[in-house]
């Protein structure tokens, strides 16, 4: 049995096909070398291949043959333990361009468009899978202030997504050490 984050790819590939797109507008002046790093995950809408996580984190570094490296890590509440997926990004346009299409699985990719980006320290960041079923807000630290997740809600009611269902993701694991 593949873990839950293993699955995002099967997940990812049917986002054309079930999911209705958002009209989401990636960054401009994107630097890949800034985002590299890891990214604690503070909110997301619910999917099959992060249910029942927590302390979710991405790290993203370059790989041998260009494209990013991806490592999401989360705590499986139910088996008591963190699982942990490897996949690759690859940029959907030009390097400048905050859209990559991500893949977990083989040859099929997902959308992973940021268009909210702040690349300092304590920075943040507001991904979209391109439909309304997938989003992100993330950042540099497991803990945001509020103006941070007024922006993130407000932007993402603005693209049609249903902030209601926002699960805020316990990250006590990562704010304690």
């Amino acid at each position: 049995m593949k873990s839950p984050l293993a699955m995002m790819t099967a997940a990812l590939a049917l986002i054309g096909c079930s999911a209705t797109p958002v009209p989401v507008e990636p960054v401009q002046n994107f630097n890949a070398e800034d985002y590299l790093g890891t990214w604690y995950e503070i909110a997301r809408l619910d999917h099959s291949f992060e249910r029942g996580l927590s302390n979710v984190t991405a790290n993203y570094s370059y790989r041998d043959d260009g494209k990013i490296r991806v490592i999401n890590r989360g705590y499986n509440d139910e088996k008591g333990k963190y699982e942990e997926a490897e996949g690759k990004a690859k940029f959907a346009e030009d390097e400048e361009t905050g859209a990559l299409r991500v893949s977990f699985f083989g040859p099929f990719y997902g959308d992973y468009i940021i268009f909210g980006l702040d690349q300092s320290e304590d920075g943040y960041s507001f991904v979209s899978g391109g439909t309304e079923e997938y989003l992100w807000l993330l950042s540099r630290t497991p803990v945001v202030s509020d103006s941070v997740k007024d922006e993130f809600l407000a932007q993402a009611a603005a693209l049609g997504y249903d902030t209601d269902a926002l699960i805020w993701v316990d990250q006590s694991m990562a704010a304690e050490g």
